[in-house]
């Protein structure tokens, strides 16, 4: 056996189990939701009947579907905007500020990005809670009783108080991410800038954000796709879609676990392609030359 073809038959055994798992759990059932998403089914192992455009004929009339929608876009602007901005502020400022127990405070940002979906809904369904809930019960210490709320059962504010918890639950891994890129960047880059006169609000758009640009850039096509599954999780466990804060994964969920499976996977299918979309145009709008250093 040559050299080049035992090293051909070592990268397809390394590859080869990863291509398995990757087709078998992402390719097939991808492929799966939307040939069902072209038939009429009531269950997954129900007999189907082609009903070809139909089902998605129908998700265009479907109000609820739609607002569901409408939720997921509010989402992931505002979770995305917040996130992004405070994460990346935190990282500038645990990074470049000589802050006391800086160490600390990473550990303690972080911490909630351990903690399970499950233990993050639970947790501020009791903050939220309107009669002991810890939020309300703080208000109520600091004498600002007016500003008591049901913060999950007021339609008017319930999408906000999901956005809060999101953006609480991710800033700590991005915040971390953002820091490891910026402490690569060589301090005699600051200095420099610091000798012209620059000043640290100046450094920061001149140097740091445009060495770190392509981190932000990976880092919002997954947050991105991430939130759209962590909110159908967050609400399936607090709201179950009431009050106006159904999304179109739990509308899925719903729906195709309810009699209406091909129905639910063509609401699937609409998903994949948005948040395809959704990739695409983030890749394409944050698109800049890339600064090496």
């Amino acid at each position: 056996m040559t050299k080049k073809k035992a090293k051909s038959i070592f990268v397809f055994g390394c590859l080869a189990p990863a291509v398995i798992l990757v087709c078998v759990f992402m390719v097939y059932p991808t492929i799966e939701v939307f040939r069902t998403a072209f038939f009429q089914k009531s269950n997954f192992v129900a007999e189907e009947t082609f009903a070809g455009l139909f089902n998605f004929q129908t998700l265009l009339k479907d109000t609820t579907f739609i607002e569901s929608i409408q939720n997921m876009i509010l989402y992931v602007v505002l979770i995305t905007l917040i996130t992004m901005t405070l994460a990346i502020l935190f990282a500038t400022l645990l990074t470049r500020e000589k802050i006391k127990g800086s160490n600390l405070f990473r550990v303690i940002f972080y911490i909630p990005n351990i903690l399970s979906i499950v233990v993050v809904a639970g947790m501020f369904s009791a903050i939220y809670a309107p009669t002991n809930g810890i939020l309300n019960t703080f208000l109520s210490m600091i004498g600002l009783d007016g500003l008591r709320q049901q913060w999950l059962g007021n339609p008017d504010i319930i999408n906000y108080s999901i956005i809060a918890a999101l953006v609480w639950q991710a800033i700590g891994y991005y915040m971390v991410m953002y820091m490891s890129a910026m402490t690569s960047i060589p301090e005699n880059l600051y200095e420099a800038a610091s000798l012209e006169g620059a000043s640290r609000v100046k450094q920061f758009f001149m140097i740091t954000l445009p060495l770190i640009w392509n981190n932000i850039r990976t880092t919002l096509t997954f947050f991105v796709i991430s939130t759209i599954n962590l909110s159908f999780m967050f609400i399936q466990l607090t709201t179950d879609g009431s009050l106006a804060t159904e999304t179109p994964l739990n509308y899925m969920y719903n729906t195709a676990f309810a009699g209406k499976y091909g129905y639910g996977m063509a609401i699937g299918a609409i998903v994949f392609i948005i948040s395809f979309l959704l990739s695409a145009l983030i890749n394409k709008v944050t698109e800049r030359d890339t600064y090496e250093f």
